[in-house]
């Protein structure tokens, strides 16, 4: 691990100084971004580790971090992805390259986790090397800030009833036997302790119970549970750059077989937080501060605004604000590991008039197994989304009242 590091950190000081231009339509020009940003690359969750250990009677690789805190290659990975969004917003004439940002030009912003913060400190050191950008978030570590906090927050009966049912509605629309007997077969289910000492043998045979508590996550225990750890505990050590042979204890071989376990990841993650019920409740605080940057308070926001939360964050936005389905290539999960959803607003000189484009700006499987540096000239992945509210054109833009009415109408369920 040592040396692979040290070649990552050889490989960030070469980085290249000036990259090849993107350009944006005639005319256009770049006035305001805000960067919604999963965390980058961790460990595996501690509070997930008796599953993992309940679950397979084979042994499970160290890690040289605590379980749920950012490894070294998430940095390093961050910091590529911060040099790149750097080059482009400099391409676009936001920021100013080889400069520091003036003022308060730039803003930081993560959840109050080790996970998120760092991920942020490693983008701006990446994006603004030796600059003095401070990476806001609450006084308090460990705990979770309201506004990246997906809990319930209507305490009633009726809509814990609702949030369940639809929690359960949602599951039925996946098929996931062959995910689970696939991953029955990798950890060696039948010998595992969960059948051995709590005769739990089957992960096709048992049902999943949902639970939607106030001031809570919206919660599942059963085999979606169990295939979501399991499946994000492999993911990782994927991405984290374990042998092969040491992924899955060398039980995975094919694309086809991630395709199919990670199904169960991007399964959980819809079932608990894309049913509308549940995302526009547990995303309304998210929502309300994007609103409040990007819609109310334009003239005193940021030209960027750098906000770093979870998966649950941007699964829950995505179908709160109506997002139109989306497919990202060459990845697996469906809100990927260091994932980026960018919000930017642009300003049409030839036919003075205000646009909004919104990407998802992502590093690929291999980008993150690979630590491949990111420049203008080898950039991450990045695919156009669409709100339902607010039709895009040819090249991606929509209008900005458009977009501001789909805000407006959101922040005021």
């Amino acid at each position: 691990m040592k040396k692979t590091q040290l070649a990552m950190w050889t490989a960030l000081a070469m980085l290249p100084a000036f990259a090849q231009a993107q350009t944006a339509p005639q005319g256009y020009q770049l006035e305001q971004v805000l960067i919604m940003s999963r965390h980058n690359l961790r460990a595996p969750l501690a509070n997930n580790g008796s599953v993992l250990e309940q679950s397979t009677p084979n042994k499970w690789p160290e890690w040289d971090v605590p379980g749920g805190q950012l490894t070294t290659k998430g940095g390093v990975l961050e910091v590529y992805m911060g040099h790149y969004m750097r080059e482009w917003l400099a391409e676009q004439k936001l920021v100013t390259s080889g400069e520091c940002p003036t003022g308060n030009s730039v803003y930081a912003y993560a959840n109050s986790l080790q996970r998120t913060v760092a991920t942020a400190q490693f983008f701006i050191t990446g994006a603004f090397p030796g600059c003095d950008v401070p990476v806001h978030h609450q006084e308090k570590m460990g705990t979770m800030d309201p506004v990246f906090n997906p809990v319930i927050t209507d305490d009633s009966a009726a809509f814990d009833q609702q949030a369940v049912q639809a929690m359960n509605t949602k599951r039925k629309e996946f098929q996931l036997n062959e995910s689970y007997q696939l991953l029955e077969k990798i950890t060696d289910y039948q010998a595992a302790p969960a059948c051995k000492e709590k005769q739990q043998c089957s992960l096709t045979g048992a049902q999943d119970t949902f639970s939607a508590k106030y001031q809570q996550e919206p919660g599942v225990s059963g085999p979606l549970k169990v295939g979501n750890s399991l499946v994000d505990a492999f993911t990782l050590q994927y991405y984290e750059g374990f042998p092969m042979d040491q992924v899955a204890w060398g039980e995975i071989k094919t694309d086809q077989q991630w395709r199919v376990l990670s199904k169960l990841k991007n399964s959980y993650q819809d079932s608990l937080f894309t049913s509308p019920e549940v995302a526009r409740n547990v995303a309304a605080p998210l929502i309300g501060y994007i609103g409040n940057v990007l819609v109310n308070d334009t003239a005193k926001a940021a030209k960027v605004t750098l906000m770093v939360g979870h998966d649950s964050n941007i699964a829950s936005l995505l179908t709160a604000l109506d997002f139109k389905p989306y497919q990202l290539h060459d990845q697996y999960e469906r809100t990927p590991i260091g994932g980026k959803i960018v919000f930017q607003r642009w300003h049409d000189t030839t036919g003075n008039r205000e646009l909004m484009k919104i990407e998802y700006v992502y590093q690929s499987t291999q980008q993150l197994r690979n630590a491949d540096v990111l420049t203008l000239q080898s950039p991450p992945q990045r695919v156009t989304l669409e709100l339902a509210g607010c039709p895009v054109d040819a090249e991606g833009f929509c209008a900005i009242d458009k977009f501001n009415a789909v805000i407006k109408s959101v922040a005021k369920e």
